[in-house]
């Protein structure tokens, strides 16, 4: 992740946006969530923070999670849509 001239930072307190990891100026190292708040320096108080690594849950191991690899033997196909263009008889 490169840094642009235009780009700012957020600082201390303001909310996440993307999980990940996190350094400030000092050198910290924080995992944070997007909806918590960056946390301020005990020494330097309100300081920058930088994304280093981004968090993924499904692909830690780099292998897709099975909840997302549709399954052959699916009893109910019937009621399941298998493609975007199927579409479902109503009434």
């Amino acid at each position: 992740m490169e840094r642009k001239e235009q780009d700012m930072l957020p600082l201390s307190h303001e909310i996440v946006e993307v999980d990940g990891v996190y350094v400030n100026e000092a050198g910290q190292e924080e995992h944070l969530h997007r909806g918590q708040h960056f946390p301020a320096d005990p020494i330097l108080g309100k300081t920058e923070w930088k994304l280093t690594e981004y968090s993924f849950d499904n692909h830690h191991e780099g292998r897709t999670d099975k909840r997302l690899i549709p399954k052959e033997d699916d009893a109910d196909k019937q009621g399941k849509i298998t493609n975007p263009r199927r579409q479902i008889e109503g009434g």
